[in-house]
């Protein structure tokens, strides 16, 4: 994780100085600053320094990986990654219901992105909850 919150910390640092720079860059030029761009440069850092934190974060709490440790060997890191879905169909209905919420913003029609907006919820709960399998208990009386 020390690798990741260096590289997101640096890109934000970069962020906060192009914001700067636009914002005096757009004054200069044409009188007043241009909102639109400084705006979205000042949430770009925002949001990559938001990440950066929460890895800085993590990783004062997690021991070292392989991947952070100068001494490590490649053997380190064998061993399961995690589980993977094989053949999941949601990621599609994912991907598709917010296509469907995101022609309704375009469009500005309330009720297609109201629709698409719910089969979001929806598609991402299925895949959430796709293997989950609890066991139901009932009271025996």
């Amino acid at each position: 994780m020390k690798t990741e919150w260096r590289i997101f910390l640096l890109i934000a640092g970069f962020l906060a100085g192009a914001t700067i720079l636009y914002g005096a860059w757009t004054h200069g030029e044409s009188g007043h600053i241009e909102w639109v761009g400084t705006v979205a440069l000042l949430l770009s850092f925002l949001l990559c320094s938001m990440c950066g934190g929460f890895f800085w974060f993590v990783s004062r709490r997690i021991d070292l990986r392989p991947e952070d440790r100068a001494d490590a060997e490649i053997a380190d890191g064998a061993g399961e990654v995690g589980f993977f879905s094989p053949g999941s169909y949601w990621p599609f209905g994912v991907a598709f219901a917010a296509a469907i919420a995101g022609l309704g913003l375009v469009f500005w029609q309330l009720w297609l992105l109201g629709v698409g907006l719910v089969a979001v919820i929806f598609a991402a709960c299925g895949l959430l909850f796709e293997y989950y399998s609890g066991t139901r208990r009932t009271a025996e009386h």
